[in-house]
């Protein structure tokens, strides 16, 4: 078998060099065939030229004799005809080296002629020869001329995608870097000119007592004392074995302060009773007012934000008695403007506008439960009710993803928002909820077919999954991973952003034996 296989290579290489062969005699004989009919026209035209040349040249001798002979009469008749007689001399030897010429020409046509002849029985011969190795190299290939063309073609379209494909994602990589560096600068930026304090809240407060006999003048007789405070402020008093201190406990912010002040005034004054008690209540109520209106109108000097709604300004300060995660709203929400602005201002938009939608973006956290719906729909609704403009109703919107961000405003206002609300210390979170979000997480990730393993590391930032080689190609692993993404977007709720890592390893084994 191999002997014949040898035989077919040799004969198919012998055809291929006679083929080659004959198709440099015939690149040859074209190329001296073209420099022989380039040669043969350019003696033409020459010849032509002489010969119109001595023509132009006998008359204008001829009219100057005749000039001369007008003028000089006979004196000039003599030497005219001497002339005369040398000119045709000079013609007659000129016609007969034209003839000379004109003979060689024809001799000349009639080789070329000759030769035409032989390059076109050369040029059959080749042809012939070219049918015959065209015929022999199907016989071989077992595929006929049509068919290895269209392999031919399939192979080089192939590879012409392949090298497309390659030099895309290459661009595509290289932008994408690009792009990555340039936000990345100009986060770290945002973030190192706008390095607030990071204070967790609690839900308590507690008032120090000046000793423990004031906690049962706080009680009072029968605990009438105790009961008007908790139904006028809204709170629950926790006293305990803790000593000379009292806990205030409610999840509304603005109640807790208030009681909390009108329990230091009470304390401070001495005289405990009901009516006392409501007198504080409203005497604290009122300066916690003064506070929430305060600190709105010192949030839009910080950020540098005019024109908002005075009502609306009022609305913005209660935010500093509103916590998310531990984190206080008001001064995430500062926050959040700061980075804005500076956000726009390197990509080269209204830092103004960017302040003002993130200073608004968590307004809708400021009204209680009184008030039904999501906090970004609450939001929207006041900007809407106070005449702000859309590009900032669209911000607030869309901060959460609730809609698709269709400005640079949205943009900016999200990335803000995750960048303030990620930061270490930012907010705190339950062990055991951190715990479920890790667990859901790779719940998530080996709910899919053909991932092995997944471990969610770095607090949840990065989920690093292990697929099963034999099920999951290269190619599947973009589309798992993009699926993978979206399921956790859907389903969970995370400050920041959550990479996919996806490893596929391929052992091989083999033994010698």
């Amino acid at each position: 078998m191999d002997t014949l296989w040898i035989v077919i290579a040799a004969v198919a290489g012998l055809a291929l060099g006679i083929a080659i062969g004959f198709f440099i005699r015939k690149i040859i004989a074209e190329k001296t065939i073209k420099s022989a009919e380039i040669e043969a026209s350019r003696i033409v035209e020459e010849a032509k030229k002489g010969a119109e040349t001595v023509r132009k040249e006998a008359v204008v001798e001829a009219r100057d004799e005749a000039h001369k002979i007008k003028n000089e009469a006979e004196r000039e008749a003599r030497e005219r005809r001497k002339e005369i007689s040398r000119t045709e001399n000079r013609l007659s030897q000129k016609e007969d080296t034209l003839d000379k010429r004109a003979l060689n020409m024809d001799k000349k046509e009639e080789q070329l002629a000759a030769k035409l002849k032989e390059n076109s029985e050369l040029t059959a011969q080749i042809e012939k020869i070219k049918d015959e190795q065209a015929e022999l190299l199907q016989k071989i290939s077992g595929m006929t001329a049509e068919d290895a063309r269209q392999m031919l073609l399939d192979r080089v379209e192939t590879e012409a995608r392949h090298e497309m494909a390659m030099r895309l994602a290459d661009i595509e990589a290289e932008y994408k870097e690009k792009a990555d560096d340039m936000a990345r600068d100009i986060v770290t930026l945002a973030i190192q000119r706008c390095a607030s304090d990071s204070v967790s809240e609690a839900t308590v407060s507690v008032v120090d007592l000046p000793n423990d006999e004031m906690k049962g003048r706080i009680i009072g007789r029968e605990g009438r004392n105790i009961r008007a405070i908790e139904t006028l402020t809204g709170v629950d008093l926790i006293i305990d074995d803790t000593p000379e201190a009292i806990t205030v406990s409610t999840f509304d912010p603005v109640r807790r302060e208030i009681a909390r002040l009108s329990l230091e005034k009470l304390v401070s004054d001495g005289r405990i009773h009901p009516s006392r008690i409501e007198e504080m209540v409203e005497k604290s109520r009122k300066e916690v007012e003064a506070v929430i209106k305060r600190e709105g109108e010192q949030a839009t000097f910080e950020t540098g934000i005019h024109g908002i709604n005075p009502e609306l300004v009022k609305i913005l300060g209660r935010l500093k008695y509103r916590t998310s995660y531990g984190q206080n709203v008001l001064k995430h929400s500062i926050e959040v403007a700061h980075i804005s602005g500076m956000i726009a201002s390197e990509l080269g938009i209204d830092p103004v506008l960017a302040k003002r939608a993130g200073l608004l973006h968590d307004i809708g956290k400021a009204m209680n439960h009184e008030v039904d719906g999501s906090h970004v729909q609450i939001g929207v609704d006041l900007a809407k009710k106070y005449k702000e403009s859309k590009e900032v109703i669209h911000a607030i919107e869309a901060h959460h993803g609730d809609v698709e961000a269709k400005t640079f405003i949205a943009v900016i206002v999200q990335a803000a928002d995750a960048i303030s609300a990620a930061r270490p210390g930012a907010r705190r979170e339950n062990l055991e909820n951190y715990i479920k979000r890790l667990q859901k997480l790779e719940e998530i990730a080996t709910s899919f077919t053909g991932i092995d393993k997944a471990f969610a590391i770095q607090a949840g930032r990065e989920i690093r999954i292990m697929v099963k080689p034999e099920e999951v190609s290269d190619d599947d692993m973009a589309l798992i991973a993009r699926d993978i993404a979206q399921k956790i977007e859907n389903e969970l709720e995370y400050p920041g952003q959550i990479k996919i890592n996806m490893v596929r390893e391929t052992r091989v084994h083999d033994y010698a034996k």
